[in-house]
Order: structure tokens, then C-alpha cells, then sequence
């Protein structure tokens, strides 16, 4: 533990280094402080062929996260499909970090198998690729032949991967409580939520277990589909450490020469694959959260393929509901109903102007329901849901951004595709689905049952309630607690006055020693005087002039943050 705390103080310490060194102590190349650091210095900072002190500041925060490393590039990452809790122009540069790894030695995942299986590759294997498929941050993927003859790809988790991540969590949790009043100051309200749903993901993450039952469960859901596959998952040849997985052949969805060349319609292709995710969202409420290209593989018969469950995002039945009810009263002009459901799906939402909030939706609404169909894009109405969200402070499900982030990436493939694709198009069909599912007789039976067995819950319970606060009142035991807030600024403002009247208080004692001290007599030789007056006068008058100029200082910074 001792070992565990030196290492983090370092850490710390090195990373408030690299804080400076990119100006956030407090934002040197946003100020006048600028001035302060030689030229030469700035020249030093370099982000390639760009000065740091030319860049802007989300992208020096960019350059930090690189700089700190793959948790941190992981942290930034999961953050840019939060638009409500960072502002556009950051998770723009979010957007752009990339988990570079290099891949580590066959030698060491071939080490790393066998010590999970619990014997040599050979007895599981007939054959084993040294070069791998791909590699990232927390694993690579190898090809390899079971003996029974299946092709199958093995994931294959770093060594020492898991006790990285779990010190760099240590490390973010201490930052975070270091520096919690500063973010809070920046908007950021509740940084300590966020690091603990951080650590649950890359928790999760860190168990290829837990990407082995997404799968499992997402090939029930589909088992009657002809026009969508999921590999099948080895789960007694995986642990969390190593997964096992069926092997597809197929071509990405977006090399549509090789779709043309197998004689496969493109856009009725892009066409079954936006079926096919719409279902998971508003149907299953289950949905693989990652589909860019390199995830979505299509055979030669148009089967459509999703790999890597490594994120999976989820909504309740009352959270699609909403997140439908969004999209339909957008369609259907209706700005009140868009920020009804826009609170029903928000986790918690304090609108303190509904007005004002109503009139951003309308002006969305003006801005992309009278759109033609051709001229509408769901990147541009993502960005702008996502203001909204940012602007009002709405804490959503962060798998609604999700959704928003995979329905831009689907609309790019698509686009590819098929000349007219359209993602509206493709949602408002759901949309009435919705509608009819959330009003059908066996939703409104189910809903009854929920709110009878709460109720039900309720007075069965309240009795018991009543008669122990009775209880209380007539013991005089009942106590009251009463949270203040606010007065915090009045406690620093009284702990000013209090502290400026001290130091005025001894200043006016020291002017007035120094009157007393003229009316002294002193022996020969025992006082020394300069321009006929005794030194301690000289003293004790420097003194309060000392003390009055730190009392003008303190005012004139009051003065300044009040203007």
C-alpha cells in the first residue's frame, strides 16, 4: 500500500508537470501572463510543427490525455459520448485520440493461453497465427484452427494490462479529489460519478466474460433472423483473460466493389443494416454500441455481421420510450412534447427556464423538420441535441449518446452505399411502432400491475410508518435536519471582514505605539535616532504602513471581482 501511494504521489507529480507544461496553471497562453514566458520557451512547445501557445486550449487538453498515457486516452474517449457533460469543441479533439499499441510477443500470448486453459496451445490448437489481426490497449487477436477443425480468432488480454489500469483508476480518483473544487468551478458538476462509471466500464472491459454473454444474448435475440449473424463464442476455451471466438469471413460494409462483385445490391444492403440496428434500439433496447465499418462484415449471401461486443449499450423500456418520443415530436412540430420527453429521459433534470428551453427546441425544429428529406443530416441534428443537452445541464442515459454517436457513423456507411439513404427515413417507421407498443393493452396491463404493486407497497407500509413517528413525537425524540445551502459565500465574505478588521486593528495599535513611543525618555546611548526620531517610531509606523497597503490590496481585488 506504502509502495502504491509513492508511486501515485509521482504520478501526480508528473502529471501537474506536463499541466504546466501545456499552461494550465492557470491558463498562462490564455492571459496576459503569456507575456511572461520567453519566446524561446514557447518555441520549445511543440505539438509537431504547431507551438503549443498557437494552439487552442481544448487542443492542448488533447495533448495532455496523449501525453498520460492508454487509461487516460480510454477516459477521454468514453467522455466524447458524453455531450452533456463537456462542451463540442472538446469532444471534437476527444474524437481524434487513437489507442496506438504496438503489438506485444506471440511468445508472451502464447504464454498467457496456456497458463489460463491450463495446457499447451498444441492440445487445443491444430494451428496458431504468430501475426496478428490487430492489437489495442487492452488486448491483440490472433487467428487460430481448434482441432475439431473450427476457424476461430483469439483475444488475447496484455500481460499486466489489468494491474495498469487498476493503478491509473487509483491515480484518477486521487486527481479527481485533488482537483474536484476546480472542476466543479469549470462546469463539470459531479467529476467523482464519472471516474466511478469509468471504472465500472473498464472494469467490465478488463472480463472478456462479459463480452462473451453480450454475445450470447445478442444470438438469442436473433436466432430466427436469416439476414443477421453473430460468431458463436467458445466460452469453455474463454475466462477473462482470453476469448475464443467463431471466425467470419466477409468483407467490410463499406467496400462496396467487392458487394457489387459478389452480386449483391449496395443499397439494399445499407438498407438491412440500418433495419437491423433500429431493431436492437427501439425494439430490443440492446444494442452494439462500436458499428464503424471495421465491426460490420458482410458474406457473399448479404448476411450482415457485427464482431467486437467489447461495448454494448442498453435502454429500459420507459428510457426508449422517450428517447422515440424525442424523434416523434420533433416530426411532429411539437416542441412541448420534444422537452416533455426530453425530462422523462433525463436521470435528472433542473430546468430552471422551460420557456427558454422550449423555444431551443423550436428553433430546432424550424431548423431541421422543414428540411427536405435530401438536405438532412443526423450528424448536424446530433450536434445540436447534444447543445441542447450540454446547454441545460440534462444528465441522460450516456447510451442515448451512444445511439446518437452510432446513427452518424450508420449515416456515413450508408451514404456510401446508397445515394439516397436517409436516417429519418429509416426512424420515423419506428417511431409509429413505438407509439403503438407504448399504447398497446399489454404495455398499459404491465404499467397498472407496476404502479397497483408500488401503491400496494406503499399502504402496506405506511401504518408501520406513521405509528414509529408517533412514536417519536410523543418521546420527544422526533428530530428535524435542516440542510442549508448557499451561505457558503456569506462564511468566506464574514472570514474576509474578520480577517481585514484584524489586520486593521493592528495597524491603527501600531500608530498609535508609535505616537506613545515620542513621548518616551530614554537614557543616553540606549535609543538610536534617525532624523530626530526614536527608531522604534520608524518601526512600528513601517509596520502599519505595511499593514494598510495589504489592506488596500485586498480591497482593490474585491472592487475588481465585483465590476
Amino acid at each position: 500500500m506504502f509502495k502504491n501511494t509513492i508511486s501515485n504521489l509521482t504520478r501526480i507529480r508528473q502529471v501537474a508537470e506536463v499541466l504546466i507544461r501545456y499552461g494550465f496553471e492557470d491558463v498562462v497562453t490564455s492571459t496576459a501572463l503569456r507575456r511572461l514566458v520567453p519566446k524561446s520557451r514557447q518555441a520549445s512547445w511543440q505539438d509537431g510543427e504547431q507551438a503549443v501557445f498557437e494552439t487552442t486550449r481544448w487542443q492542448r487538453i488533447r495533448m495532455i490525455i496523449e501525453e498520460l498515457g492508454p487509461t487516460f486516452i480510454k477516459l477521454a474517449q468514453a467522455l466524447s459520448n458524453r455531450a452533456d457533460l463537456l462542451p463540442q469543441p472538446l469532444i471534437d479533439e476527444f474524437e481524434k485520440l487513437q489507442s496506438n499499441v504496438l503489438p506485444f510477443p506471440v511468445a508472451q500470448a502464447r504464454q498467457i493461453i496456456e497458463q489460463e486453459l491450463g495446457r499447451p496451445l498444441e492440445e487445443v490448437f491444430a494451428e496458431f497465427d504468430e501475426v496478428t489481426l490487430g492489437s489495442a490497449s487492452i488486448g491483440q487477436v490472433h487467428r487460430a484452427r481448434l482441432l475439431t477443425g473450427e476457424e476461430v480468432v483469439v483475444k488475447v488480454q496484455r500481460p499486466g494490462v489489468e494491474e495498469k489500469v487498476r493503478t491509473d483508476l487509483s491515480l484518477l480518483h486521487e486527481l479527481v479529489r485533488l482537483t474536484a473544487p476546480f472542476l466543479r468551478k469549470q462546469g463539470l458538476a459531479n467529476p467523482q460519478d464519472i471516474v466511478d462509471a469509468f471504472e465500472r466500464s473498464m472494469t467490465k472491459e478488463l472480463d472478456y466474460n462479459s463480452e462473451a454473454r453480450s454475445m450470447e444474448q445478442f444470438r438469442k435475440l436473433y436466432a430466427n433472423y436469416n439476414t443477421f449473424y453473430i460468431p458463436q463464442p467458445y466460452r469453455e476455451l474463454s475466462t477473462s483473460r482470453i476469448l475464443v471466438i467463431e471466425f467470419v469471413s466477409g468483407c467490410k460494409i463499406t467496400d462496396k466493389p467487392q458487394l457489387l462483385a459478389w452480386g449483391l445490391s449496395p443499397e439494399k444492403v445499407a438498407e438491412t443494416g440500418m433495419d437491423i440496428y433500429l431493431t436492437q434500439i427501439f425494439e430490443f433496447g440492446a444494442f452494439h454500441a462500436d458499428p464503424h465499418p471495421g465491426n460490420v462484415l458482410v458474406r457473399p449471401d448479404g448476411t450482415i455481421v457485427l464482431i467486437d461486443f467489447g461495448m454494448v449499450g442498453r435502454l429500459s423500456r420507459q428510457q426508449k420510450y422517450a428517447f422515440a418520443g424525442v424523434f416523434i415530436g420533433m416530426a411532429r412540430q411539437d416542441a412541448r412534447s420534444m422537452a416533455l420527453n426530453f425530462r422523462r429521459l433525463a436521470l435528472t433534470s433542473e430546468i430552471s427556464d422551460m420557456r427558454a428551453f422550449e423555444t431551443d427546441l423550436t428553433q430546432l425544429i424550424d431548423d431541421f423538420a422543414t428540411l427536405d428529406v435530401k438536405d438532412m443530416s443526423m450528424s448536424d441534428l446530433a450536434d445540436a441535441l447534444q447543445g441542447i443537452i450540454y446547454r441545460y445541464k440534462l444528465q441522460v442515459p450516456g447510451a442515448v449518446f451512444l445511439i446518437l454517436r452510432a446513427l452518424v457513423i450508420l449515416e456515413g456507411i450508408g451514404k456510401v452505399l446508397h445515394p439516397r439513404f436517409n436516417t429519418f427515413e429509416f426512424v420515423r417507421p419506428y417511431g409509429a411502432r413505438i407509439i403503438a407498443e407504448q399504447y398497446s393493452a399489454e404495455n398499459i396491463q404491465s404499467e397498472a400491475l407496476y404502479t397497483g404493486t408500488q401503491l400496494l407497497a406503499l399502504l402496506q407500509t405506511l401504518p408501520t410508518d406513521v405509528r414509529q413517528i408517533m412514536r417519536k413525537i410523543s418521546r420527544g425524540d422526533l428530530r428535524v435536519r435542516v440542510e442549508l445551502s448557499g451561505y457558503h459565500l456569506l462564511l468566506r465574505k464574514a472570514d474576509q471582514l474578520v480577517s481585514r478588521g484584524i489586520l486593521a486593528a493592528v495597524a491603527v495599535a501600531m500608530i498609535l505605539f508609535a505616537g506613545l513611543s515620542l513621548l518616551g525618555h530614554y537614557p543616553a546611548g540606549q535609543m538610536r535616532y534617525y532624523r530626530g526620531l526614536p527608531l522604534v517610531t520608524w518601526y512600528s509606523l513601517g509596520v502599519a504602513a505595511f499593514l494598510l497597503l495589504i489592506l488596500f490590496i485586498l480591497g482593490s481585488k474585491g472592487e475588481k471581482r465585483r465590476e
